[in-house]
């Protein structure tokens, strides 16, 4: 397990974090509409805390996208490297996220977040983020609607809605199981929202969360108690 510095020149303040989603946000591409799905790789990432020891845990697990076997996973631990303030977790999970990244043997191909994209007060958030530095494709799959507002889709696997901020579509709720809660989807990178609903549905054979968020939850709860031992 890699063991992550804080970077050199990170953002120390809200204003600061601010100030650096309004440089990236205009990099995040929008117009791309990603790898099929079904096809190559796809890697979910996400994070574990230790707050009493200021400990934060990134795992990623890259699975094959036809039969979502696991082909490679590596995980990295660092200290926190920003303050929790909501519209800013990014700052708190980036550095370690990259460093596990890093850390695999293989390309990533598509990346999965436990979070949001463009479903985000600044239209940025932890996968479109991640995008913008990586530069692969990237959405955000969340298991809740954040600040914004949905009707509920139908009752079939399958069925979605309009994640809206207004009248501004910024995700779609997405039925992946039947009568059971949707998840939320949006764009990050380099992906259309089509293609992003498509490829959760894809990850979500059996449970309400797509394979790569299970599996990479795993390994960071897994990481994590043995990095605070």
């Amino acid at each position: 397990m890699t063991t992550v510095r804080i970077p050199a020149g990170w953002p120390a303040t809200e204003d600061e974090a601010r100030a650096v989603q309004d440089e990236l946000r205009g990099r995040v591409v929008l117009d791309e509409p990603g790898p099929p799905p079904g096809t190559g790789r796809v890697t979910g990432v996400d994070v574990a805390y230790d707050d009493e020891r200021d400990l934060v845990v990134a795992a990623a697990v890259v699975l094959d996208a036809a039969g979502l076997a696991v082909v490679a996973e590596a995980t990295a631990v660092g200290r926190v490297s920003f303050p929790y303030v909501p519209g800013l977790l990014a700052f708190r999970e980036i550095p370690t996220v990259l460093a596990a990244l890093d850390e695999l043997p293989c390309p990533p191909g598509l990346v999965v977040c436990d979070g949001y994209g463009l479903a985000h007060p600044r239209r940025f958030g932890l996968a479109s983020h991640l995008g913008v530095l990586t530069g692969l494709p990237a959405i955000g799959v969340a298991k809740n609607p954040f600040a914004f507002t949905y009707d509920d889709p139908d009752t079939p696997r399958g069925s979605t809605s309009p994640l809206l901020d207004g009248t501004e579509e910024v995700g779609r709720a997405v039925r992946t199981r039947d009568g059971v809660k949707p998840v939320f989807v949006s764009v990050g990178h380099r992906v259309s929202l089509d293609n992003a609903c498509a490829h959760t549905l894809a990850l979500t054979p059996a449970y309400r969360l797509p394979e790569t968020t299970r599996r990479a939850d795993a390994l960071c709860r897994a990481a994590l108690r043995e990095a605070a031992a």
